[in-house]
């Protein structure tokens, strides 16, 4: 869906444009002829969220005449605080008409480009292909990864950042102009290893930072100004407000743009970074035991029920938990503490494990079974599907 009129490159003729971007006309880096080439470009924001947010208002205010939204998902409750393009009124809503909206009150005269679906290998290539500048405010790595290789295929930069807790980075990947992801980051994390911000959190207004960083540099690419992050990872401490630089380099050998075998041969890190204890360990292609919410809970009305363990941190568990569970962290499983813990009792004892929705307990279900125990399922769906279907008088996240 195509919404807005776009801008031509006589639109600086109008006065009333020549007023709304009075403040870039002053700049002599931009200029009269900054702002047509602004309004002549075409930028993709992945992710209408956290980052994409701020990115789209800012990019959409700043000129651009043609910006690609692609989100898939829909505006949650959770999401308000943290993303701006979206309010209460807009929760249920896809997220690339909430954002499409929000554009068009900045600037009605930007053409918006939605994509309303999942960016995946299969579909980054079509969407990479059709724009100037990529930003990237996804939040899995899968994702992440895709889009990069697609960058590296069209030669596009890419204007990348993470955030988590009180932490960001941000940097420019660009083959033949400077390094990838991949140069710097060859592996894509397993599933489960790093926390997300729906796992661990994220300070709200940092987003806003880090997605206002993101529109600067994509500014700059398309005004072929300033220095923009490439060859340079730029590092945020919120709670500490310090800035670091780092430099990185292109990679001869990486897999994406070097001379590696081509585009995904990085290999996911393996089973000795779980530190099991014994038993082996677990082969994440077997399947393990599972069970639905709703049979949990009729297993826990029964007399001898068995013993729910929750895997997650302390500060997800205070939001809601299910009642009866005993909590053991998923770190613990991975160094072995937890086999140790009296709470599992023994390895005779029936566990079910859970976690927000069933990604991290099935690590420590697998974990469990290599280190013996004769019976342990992981949670389908973990505390959301037990709210969702069981007992939605609970809080969610």
């Amino acid at each position: 869906m195509d919404t807005g009129p776009g801008q031509g490159p006589d639109e600086l003729a109008d006065a009333t444009a020549r007023t709304r971007y009075a403040r870039h006309l002053l700049l002599p880096e931009v200029g009269m002829a900054g702002q047509r080439r602004l309004a002549a470009a075409r930028v993709l924001v992945l992710g209408a969220g956290g980052l994409g947010s701020p990115a789209l208002l800012y990019l959409a205010a700043a000129g651009v005449g043609t910006l690609g939204i692609a989100d898939d998902d829909v505006v949650e409750l959770t999401n308000l605080q943290r993303q701006i393009a979206h309010g209460t009124g807009d929760v249920g809503r896809s997220k690339v008409e909430s954002a499409a909206d929000a554009v068009a009150r900045v600037n009605p005269a930007v053409r918006v480009e939605t994509h309303a679906e999942r960016v995946t290998a299969a579909t980054a290539d079509r969407l990479v292909a059709a724009y100037d500048v990529v930003v990237d405010g996804t939040d899995n790595f899968p994702t992440r990864y895709a889009v990069n290789d697609a960058c590296v295929r069209a030669g596009v930069p890419l204007v990348w950042a993470s955030v988590l807790r009180f932490d960001a980075q941000v940097a420019v990947w660009w083959a033949g102009h400077g390094p990838c992801l991949r140069c710097v980051f060859p592996h894509e994390p397993a599933a489960g290893e790093v926390p997300s911000c729906a796992e661990a959190g994220v300070l709200g207004a940092l987003c806003g930072t880090v997605g206002s960083v993101q529109a600067t540099e994509a500014l700059k690419l398309v005004l072929g100004i300033g220095a923009p992050l490439v060859g340079r990872l730029l590092i945020q401490d919120a709670l500490g407000q310090r800035w670091d630089s780092v430099a990185v380099r292109a990679d001869p050998s990486c897999a994406a743009c070097g001379t590696g075998g081509g585009v995904g041969g990085g290999q996911a890190l393996g089973g000795d970074r779980l530190g099991v204890r014994e038993g082996g360990i677990p082969d994440a292609d077997e399947p393990v035991a599972t069970v639905s919410v709703r049979e949990l809970a009729a297993e826990l009305r029964r007399p001898h029920p068995p013993v729910l363990v929750d895997v997650r941190s302390g500060p997800e568990r205070a939001i809601v938990s299910i009642p009866g569970a005993v909590t053991v962290d998923l770190a613990d499983f991975r160094s072995g503490e937890a086999f140790s813990r009296p709470e599992l009792r023994g390895v005779e004892t029936p566990l079910v494990l859970y976690c927000k929705t069933g990604a991290r307990s099935e690590e420590a279900t697998r974990l469990v079974s290599a280190a013996g125990w004769r019976y342990a399922a992981n949670l389908t769906g973990g505390v959301l599907a037990w709210v969702r279907e069981v007992d939605p008088s609970l809080a969610t996240y």
